[in-house]
């Protein structure tokens, strides 16, 4: 049996494997700094994408994709505005905000879940 943290990791690996499929060019996984952490940062198209992975076993414990409530999304856009800032990116750099749902093998892209 894994630990929570050995779990959400190998949930991140498999959204991971996923995105690269389809597209996506992973650029840093499990970014940290004060305001919090992003699981992935990536780019698809012209966008540089901030994804947030979220696990459920099954329907009994929510949709993941309702998981990501308004006090995680405004943690998220504060840790993507550091970024932004200590990587050199411009302002005007086109973001999005995306959330990768994983239930048991089902894998559910949600893009642009929210914005600044």
């Amino acid at each position: 049996m894994l630990n929570r943290r050995a779990l959400g990791e190998q949930q991140e690996h498999l959204a991971k494997e996923w995105l690269t499929a389809h597209g996506y060019q992973i650029l840093e996984q499990n970014f940290r700094c004060r305001q919090g952490e992003i699981d992935l940062i990536g780019r698809d198209g012209r966008y540089l994408v901030f994804i947030e992975v979220k696990y459920r076993k099954d329907s009994r414990c929510g949709d993941p994709l309702e998981a990501v409530d308004r006090r995680k999304q405004e943690r998220i856009l504060l840790t993507a505005r550091f970024y932004l800032r200590s990587r050199g990116y411009s302002e005007l750099t086109p973001c999005r905000f995306d959330i990768v749902a994983v239930r048991g093998e089902n894998i559910t892209v949600l893009k642009n879940a929210f914005g600044i």
